[in-house]
Order: C-alpha cells, then structure tokens, then sequence
C-alpha cells in the first residue's frame, strides 16, 4: 500500500458516474483509452500519473483510493464531488463589464470561451449581455459524481 510521503504511480481512466453522460471518459492516462473514447489530444504524453501520496496535488478521492491498493490491483472507486472536483458553488460565477472582456488580447465576449483573472484562475464566459459578461470560475465536473479505473503500477520511497 502507498503511504503518505511515498510516490505512487498509476494508470486512471476517469468516467462521469451518473446522468446523461454516464460512462463518458473525461480523462486517462491511457492512450488507447484516450482514442477509443475520443478524448486524445496529440499535445500531451500519455503515461502513468506520479504524485507524492498526501501532498495534495490529485483529488482527495485518488489519493484515498491508492492508500488501500497494493501494487499491481485494479480497482474502480467511486467519488461524490466533495472527495473529486468539488460542489458548484454559485459564488464563484463572476459578472464583468462587457468592455474589460472585449478589450483583453485574449478574449472577444463569447459564450464557452476560457479567460483568465488577474489573479491567474481559468473560467468560461457563460452568459454574454449588452453591459456584462458572466463567467464561470467552477471546475468543468465541479458537482458532479465521477469515478476512476485505476491500477497501482508501483510505489517508492522517493527519499
């Protein structure tokens, strides 16, 4: 089993767990995944994950899940969104003047489209009208339940 501190390694396919969209991969460490269910992008490498066990640098829920494997399982595990990508939360969907999001060099006001604070954090314009902009600064999946196949490659002592 991984322990905090040590360094786990893992492939993970991430699904959505519930609704519609129910199965849909949102994101794995598999190439042949990644292109059987559409969502390979040539710009990123496709191999396993590694993180320090604790420190906080995946969701709460995968850094659980690999304190219970042992080196060589499979398992699937099942996250709500407080232990995933978090609760939607209302208040972090912002207004802006129409004009501030116009006059950036990176945005032109249309809805789906990504714009950065100041402050460096990502959002999509939700709502475009005549005077504001509305933009969203929620994780993609914040909200929702998802799950993750995941496989304990290896575990090391990285110190």
């Amino acid at each position: 089993m991984a322990s905090e501190g040590e360094i786990a390694v893992v492939h993970f396919t991430g699904r959505i767990a519930d609704g519609e969209d129910a199965g849909k991969v949102f994101d794995t460490t598999d190439v042949d995944e990644a292109l059987d269910a559409g969502v390979y992008h040539d710009h990123r490498d496709y191999k396993p994950l590694e993180f320090r066990v604790g420190e906080g640098k995946v969701i709460e829920g995968l850094d659980r899940a690999v304190r219970e494997m042992e080196v060589g399982d499979r398992r699937t595990v099942r996250l709500d969104p407080a232990e995933a990508f978090g609760e939607y939360d209302d208040e972090r969907v912002a207004e802006f003047p129409r004009t501030e999001i116009e006059n950036r060099s990176d945005a032109t006001a249309a809805v789906g489209e990504l714009v950065r604070a100041d402050d460096g954090e990502t959002g999509w314009i939700t709502a475009v009208g005549d005077e504001t902009v509305s933009v969203d600064f929620n994780h993609e999946l914040a909200g929702v339940p998802v799950e993750f196949e995941i496989r304990l490659l290896d575990v090391r002592d990285d110190g």
